[in-house]
Formats: structure tokens, C-alpha cells, sequence
């Protein structure tokens, strides 16, 4: 590990901090999530069903749905345009499945809809890819040879991610919007609301504390920068 890291502080609190809110979150959208995946909706639906209501409902209707392997992996792929659900969420009939389902629905209506905060998200995928890997070469490069130059240009790659994991909340939060508003009117129950409202606040702290921590990073190289000139 590179010297100006390994006695570090700042940089260990970093890590301690980016383990503990990984940490807690997870935990606490497992438990949500287990809770909920209890609790059947009033219908008799599919996490599938719901789904493919409210894309039809929502003018989505040429999004396809499908199964993916593993245990909240669930996702939607603009590039296929479909619905990726998990086994437990496309065939159960729980709170949670329907909760999930109809969020990754949410972002495949963000997609029919041209939602603003999705495009910039989706343009700056690529940018992301390279920044996000090469940017620490960059800037430990610049600390060992005292290139401030280089530190600053590691720094504006980095702040490329930064920026991807903000964008990101608005469209994590507006999914979720999309999909607890549809279940309230789609004659499901206030449980069924009550209920993806905690699955779906849950999901949605892992994306803020992402983002916290990632924003800590940006300041901490800023000052390391500034420190080592």
C-alpha cells in the first residue's frame, strides 16, 4: 500500500466509514425486505403481474420481463429494454416482490419517458467506465513524482464518479416515487403501500450512502492534494 495511505487517518476513517454504512444498510434492507416478503398482497398477483400492469398503465408496454439469476439482482436494461426480476420477485406474490418489481418498472417508465436525470446518468456510463479506473493510478502517479498537475487531473476523474453516484439518488428516489404511487392506485391495500414505501426507503439509503461516502473521498483527495504541494 502507498506510503502516503497506509498511516493515514483520514483515509482509514474512509474505509471505517464506507464498511459501517455498507454495513447497516444492507442490514437494514434485509430485514425490511424479509419482513415484508412475509406479507401477501390482497390480489393474489405476481411481483410479474404488477409489473406488467403498470408498464402497460404507464404507456411502457413494449418493455419485456424476464428472470435473472440471484437474490436482489433485480434490474432494468435499457439496452434490452427489460425487466430483469429475481425468481423471489417475478413469481412471488409478496409486498416486497411487488414492491421491487414495480420499482425496476419505474426506471423502464423513467426510459419511455425521457426522465432528464436518467439521460445524464446514462451519457456519463461510459465516461465513468475509464475514469473510475484509472484515476487512482493518476493520482498516486502524481504524489510519488510531486506532480501537483497530475493530482488535480486524478482529482477531476474522480469527481466524474462522484457526480455519477449523485445523479444517481434522483433516479433511485423517483423510481421508488413512481412505484408507491402506482401501488396506492393500483387497489392494493394500504398495507401493500405501507409496505413497498419501507422495502423501497430502505433500497434507497444504500444509493444515499454511497454517494455520502463518495463525496467524503472527493474532499479527503482534495486536501491530500493541497497537502502534498
Amino acid at each position: 500500500m502507498p506510503y502516503f495511505f497506509s498511516g493515514n487517518l483520514g483515509y482509514w476513517s474512509i474505509v471505517l466509514l464506507s464498511t459501517l454504512l455498507g454495513l447497516i444498510t444492507q442490514s437494514y434492507i434485509k430485514s425490511q425486505y424479509d419482513k415484508w416478503s412475509r406479507v401477501r398482497i390482497s390480489t393474489g398477483e405476481t411481483g410479474a403481474d404488477v409489473a406488467r400492469r403498470m408498464l402497460r398503465d404507464e404507456g411502457a408496454t413494449d418493455v419485456g420481463i424476464q428472470q435473472i439469476s440471484g437474490h436482489l439482482t433485480d434490474n432494468y436494461d435499457p439496452r434490452t429494454n427489460q425487466l430483469n426480476l429475481s425468481s423471489e420477485n417475478l413469481n412471488g406474490g409478496s409486498v416486497a416482490s411487488v414492491a421491487v418489481a414495480c420499482h425496476e418498472a419505474g426506471h423502464a417508465v423513467q426510459h419511455a419517458r425521457g426522465y432528464l436525470p436518467v439521460k445524464i446518468r446514462t451519457a456519463l456510463v461510459p465516461l465513468v467506465s475509464f475514469t473510475s479506473s484509472i484515476w487512482m493510478l493518476v493520482f498516486m502517479a502524481g504524489v510519488l513524482l510531486g506532480q501537483s498537475g497530475l493530482q488535480t487531473a486524478a482529482i477531476v476523474l474522480f469527481a466524474f464518479s462522484v457526480l455519477f453516484q449523485l445523479v444517481t439518488l434522483p433516479v433511485e428516489i423517483d423510481a421508488s416515487r413512481r412505484a408507491v404511487k402506482y401501488i396506492k392506485g393500483a387497489g392494493l391495500g394500504e398495507q401493500a403501500e405501507g409496505g413497498a414505501r419501507s422495502v423501497l426507503i430502505a433500497a434507497a439509503l444504500t444509493y444515499v450512502a454511497a454517494a455520502l461516502v463518495s463525496v467524503v473521498q472527493l474532499f479527503y483527495y482534495l486536501g491530500l492534494s493541497r497537502r502534498s504541494r
